[in-house]
């Protein structure tokens, strides 16, 4: 009998074909308070594990609750979280390209 894949938020470590690759850079940015990165699922769990066990990976927390911040199409877009989440991502790119 095969074993029940391991769960990272609402991802299944499987898709990865094991855990994240410790020298693979990645950025995680979420709000505070987003309903659907916050318990019962396990999202936001998931990202603090990554970033505490990863050396590559960066946690970005932004203040608020909303899930789609960065989709000017969206009434949850803040322009300001939007904006520092760009910056914070065009230097990655920047970094590892």
């Amino acid at each position: 009998m095969k074993p029940a894949p391991r769960r990272l938020g609402k991802r299944v470590a499987g898709e990865l074909g094991g855990p994240w690759p410790p020298d693979v850079p990645v950025q995680i940015h979420l709000t505070e308070g987003d309903a659907l990165a916050l318990p019962p699922n396990g999202d936001f769990d998931a990202a603090r594990r990554l970033d505490a066990t990863v050396d590559a990976a960066e946690l970005f927390l932004y203040p608020g609750d909303r899930h789609m911040f960065a989709d000017r199409s969206l009434p949850d877009y803040d322009e300001a979280a939007a904006a520092l989440l760009e910056r914070r991502v065009l230097g990655f790119l920047d970094g590892i390209g």
